[in-house]
C-alpha cells in the first residue's frame, strides 16, 4: 500500500497561552516551520494523522517526559540565507541580559531554547520578561527564533541544545554557551573564505574557535575591556592574565593546541583529540544530535563532539579567532552531584558508540575508508571491541 504525505502548518504567534495548539482540519496553510499536523493518506482514501506535539515528542524521546516543545515563540523577521552560521544556544532567565549582549554582538542568526518551569506563576513572570528582551533590542526582531520547552525538568542542557539546532534554519550552526562574548567576527572569517567554506560543505570539518578567560576573574566581569585582536589577545597572554579556558583542566580545551595557535595564522588540524576534549565549534547541521541522557552538569557538551568526531567529523582550529568567557558564578553543589552520575554514564556511552558506529561502518562498508579513521584510532583499546569488529566483518 502507498502513502503520501501532507503538512498542515502554521505560524505561531507568541502569547502567553503556551498549552498545545488545536489542529487546522483540513485547510492546508504553509509556513517555513511551526507543523500543526502531520497527516497521510492511503489509497484507500483514508486519512490519519499526528498532531505537533505528538511529532516533537518522537523528536525529543530521549529526553525527560513529558515535556512540551513549543518552536519559534518567536520569529526572527528576517529569514537567513542558507549559507550562513546560526548560533545555537540556551539560557535561562538570569542569563537574559547576557543573551542581549549576544545578539547585539553577532548580528546573524540565532537559535536559541529557552527552559519554561511547567508552574502557572513563575511562567508568567519569565514570558513577561521575555517579551520585553525581545522587544527591547532590534537585533533580536532581525535575527533571533526563540524555541520554549515547558516542563519540570532543570538543565536539559543537551535537549535544549537539540532543539535550537533542529530548528536553525541555516546549514551550519555553532554550539555556543552564551556566557562566551565573541571578540572577533568568526562568521566574517568563515564565509569569506572559499577555501573555509569547502571544508564544511564537505561535511566532515568542525571549525574551534579558542576560548580564554581572564586569570583574575574579576577582569572577566566588563566584555567592554576585552581585546578585539590576536596581537593584543596573545599579549594578554604573555603577560598572565589571559589563559586558556579552564586552564585548570587541559583536557576540555588543551587539544585545540594554544600555544601553535599564538603564533601561526593558518588553519590547522587537532591532531590530539581526547574524549574530554568540549571546545566552541561551527560545523554542519546535518550531522549528530546530543545525546539526551546527559542531564545536568558534567559530560553533556564533551558527549555531543565525542560522538561528532566518531561520526567522522575532524577539528579544525580557526588561527584568528577567539572567545572569551565573561565571569560568573556556578551552582557548585549541583555541578558536584551531577558531575558524578554523568562521568558514570559517559563511560558506558562511549562504548556503547564505538561500537554503534563500528557496526554502522562494516555493514556500509566504510570500515576502511578516512570516514571511519577516527573511530578505529580511538576505539581499538575498548575490552572486545577486536573481537566485535572480526564478528561483524564475518556477516558482511
Amino acid at each position: 500500500m502507498n502513502y503520501f504525505y501532507v503538512v498542515y502548518s502554521n505560524n505561531y504567534a507568541p502569547n502567553n497561552n503556551i498549552k498545545p495548539r488545536n489542529n487546522l482540519g483540513l485547510d492546508i496553510q504553509t509556513s517555513e516551520w511551526g507543523v500543526d499536523r502531520l497527516s497521510w493518506k492511503s489509497n484507500s482514501g483514508a486519512y490519519d494523522h499526528m498532531t505537533e506535539e505528538f511529532f516533537l515528542s518522537k523528536v525529543f524521546s530521549e529526553s525527560m517526559q513529558p515535556s512540551h516543545v513549543i518552536p519559534y515563540y518567536f520569529r526572527s523577521e528576517q529569514s537567513p540565507n542558507e549559507e550562513d552560521i546560526t548560533i545555537t544556544t540556551l539560557i535561562t532567565e538570569n542569563r537574559f541580559h547576557v543573551f542581549d549582549r549576544l545578539v547585539t554582538n553577532y548580528q546573524g542568526p540565532i537559535s536559541v531554547t529557552i527552559h519554561v518551569a511547567d508552574d502557572e506563576n513563575s511562567r508568567d513572570v519569565l514570558l513577561s520578561k521575555l517579551h520585553e528582551l525581545y522587544n527591547g533590542n532590534k537585533y533580536m526582531k532581525q535575527y533571533v527564533d526563540v524555541h520554549l520547552v515547558v516542563d519540570n525538568f532543570e538543565r536539559q542542557f543537551n535537549m535544549w541544545r537539540n532543539v535550537a539546532k533542529f530548528f536553525a534554519r541555516t546549514n551550519y550552526v555553532m554550539m555556543l554557551d552564551v556566557d562566551f562574548h565573541p571578540c572577533t567576527d568568526f562568521r566574517h572569517t568563515i564565509l569569506n573564505s572559499k577555501t573555509i567554506m569547502n571544508k564544511l560543505r564537505e561535511g566532515n570539518t568542525a571549525l574551534v574557535v579558542p576560548a580564554f578567560e581572564y586569570a583574575d576573574l574579576q577582569e572577566g566581569l566588563d566584555y567592554r575591556t576585552f581585546p578585539t585582536k590576536k596581537a593584543d589577545a596573545v599579549e594578554l597572554v604573555k603577560s598572565g592574565r589571559l589563559v586558556m579556558f579552564h586552564d585548570s583542566w587541559k583536557p576540555g580545551h588543551g587539544p585545540s593546541n594554544y600555544s601553535y595557535w599564538y603564533k601561526t595564522d593558518e588553519l590547522y588540524k587537532v591532531t590530539t583529540y581526547q574524549y574530554q576534549y568540549e571546545p566552541y565549534v561551527i560545523f554542519p547541521k546535518q550531522s549528530i544530535w546530543c545525546d539526551e541522557r546527559f542531564v545536568g552538569y558534567g559530560a553533556n557538551k564533551a558527549a555531543c563532539l565525542f560522538e561528532l568526531y566518531l561520526s567522522g567529523v575532524n577539528y579544525w582550529v580557526l588561527p584568528k579567532d577567539f572567545l572569551i568567557h565573561q565571569t560568573h558564578e556556578y551552582l557548585e553543589d549541583a555541578r558536584r552531584h551531577e558531575r558524578r552520575f554523568n562521568k558514570k554514564l559517559y563511560e558506558h556511552f562511549r562504548e556503547e558508540l564505538c561500537f554503534r558506529y563500528a557496526r554502522n561502518f562494516l555493514l556500509n562498508g566504510e570500515w576502511e575508508t578516512v570516514k571511519a579513521e577516527n573511530l578505529r584510532s580511538t576505539c581499538h583499546k575498548i575490552r572486545g571491541f577486536t573481537q566485535a569488529i572480526k564478528y561483524f566483518a564475518g556477516l558482511k
